[in-house]
């Protein structure tokens, strides 16, 4: 760096901390609380936005889900013993459209969505940010487990440095536009004890809360009751059916399975345990068999977002490691693009219980970055 290039804020912006403007994402946790106090006692001058994203009576009797009545009040509790203003938007309608819509939609037709992917891609990367440019910040934070760093190409998403707070699963479709605008404070720490440590420095009352464990529409995990509830008569009784064609029971509709279910079949006292292998929604059938037939080598995935330097289509094949649920590693693979949004993926090593409507998140074979990723699909 040049003897008189400007020295850059911990942000990254030639300025000092108060004049430079962050919209902070504040859900009303510890998490995205200790960004907006660490930030705000740096001297930033700090904005913190809390999204009210589905009916609010419902929430308050909802514990350990996100922005919920308690959280808004929790967060704009932060905001007032820090100093800074905060405000509470209404995305109801939008978080509706545009995530437990397609979320049901989805679930209908025999996928297994990841909607806190859509409410990053949807809401807060979207419009909320759109909210952060309108308030003239310089940038928006969030207190995501994601590390953002500088490369030679611009803005790169790298892994958490605590791999078991890692949440790049669930922000692969972070856009290089979106890259540049966006900060993760807290993706360097090294457990989230840190994070509760200095919630405890800047004498936060939430330092001891909770996390939230749910998707925050789906009280107590029970998605089969949210669709129902969306869409009254969805849940068709059909067949539970022997991948080689035996009937073997009925179920009371395929939105209480998912790929990959064992347990709950109602079909006992058979030799061998047998796992649901497919859901049939045009037939209202539940396909089950043995656990081999869950071995999958190849994923279609399509609405693509690279994060490479180079562009998604101008190699054949790109040998990278992935991750097809959340909570398993990255296994080496290689992507085939198709186009600039489809590709196939050819895992090395099979994997069980690959879900449509789950992600596909593409990783650096060596090191922490993250590629972009995909949606997995039946193919055509």
């Amino acid at each position: 760096m040049p003897l008189d290039a400007p020295k850059l804020n911990s942000l990254g912006f030639a300025k000092p901390p108060s004049e430079t403007r962050v919209v902070v994402a504040m859900s009303g946790g510890v998490d995205s609380s200790v960004v907006a106090a660490q930030l705000a006692s740096e001297g930033y001058d700090v904005v913190g936005v809390t999204l009210q994203l589905y009916d609010h009576g419902a929430a308050l009797a909802k514990k350990g889900a996100c922005c919920a009545g308690i959280d808004i009040h929790d967060a704009r509790r932060v905001a007032e013993e820090m100093g800074f203003p905060h405000y509470v938007l209404d995305y109801e309608n939008i978080f509706r459209d545009a995530v437990i819509d397609e979320f049901a939609e989805s679930y209908l037709g025999g996928a297994t969505p990841v909607p806190c992917i859509r409410c990053n891609e949807r809401v807060k990367f979207k419009d909320l940010l759109e909210t952060a440019r309108d308030l003239d910040a310089d940038c928006m934070a969030t207190g995501h487990y994601i590390q953002r760093k500088m490369g030679a190409a611009g803005a790169e998403l790298h892994s958490a440095a605590d791999a078991n707070r890692d949440q790049s699963y669930f922000l692969f479709s972070t856009t290089p536009e979106q890259l540049d605008y966006l900060r993760f404070p807290l993706g360097h720490l090294p457990s989230k004890d840190a994070t509760r440590a200095l919630a405890a420095k800047f004498g936060l009352r939430v330092a001891d809360k909770p996390d939230s464990q749910d998707i925050c529409f789906v009280p107590d995990g029970n998605y089969a009751a949210v669709i129902e509830k969306l869409r009254p008569g969805a849940a068709e009784p059909g067949e539970i059916v022997h991948a080689d064609g035996r009937v073997l029971g009925r179920h009371n509709g395929v939105i209480h399975y998912t790929i990959g279910q064992r347990r709950g079949l109602g079909i006992g006292g058979l030799a061998d345990p047998l796992y649901v292998v497919k859901l049939d929604v045009d037939t209202s059938r539940v396909i089950v068999g043995p656990k081999e037939l869950l071995s999958t080598r190849t994923i279609p995935v399509r609405e693509v977002n690279w994060l490479g330097d180079a562009p998604f289509t101008s190699q054949a094949e790109w040998h990278v490691s992935v991750k097809v649920r959340s909570t398993r590693p990255p296994r080496p693979a290689v992507i085939r693009p198709v186009s600039d949004t489809e590709a196939e993926v050819e895992l090395l090593t099979p994997e069980e219980g690959v879900s449509p409507g789950q992600a596909c998140v593409y990783y650096e074979s060596e090191g922490s970055r993250i590629l972009g990723g995909g949606w997995i699909w039946r193919g055509h």
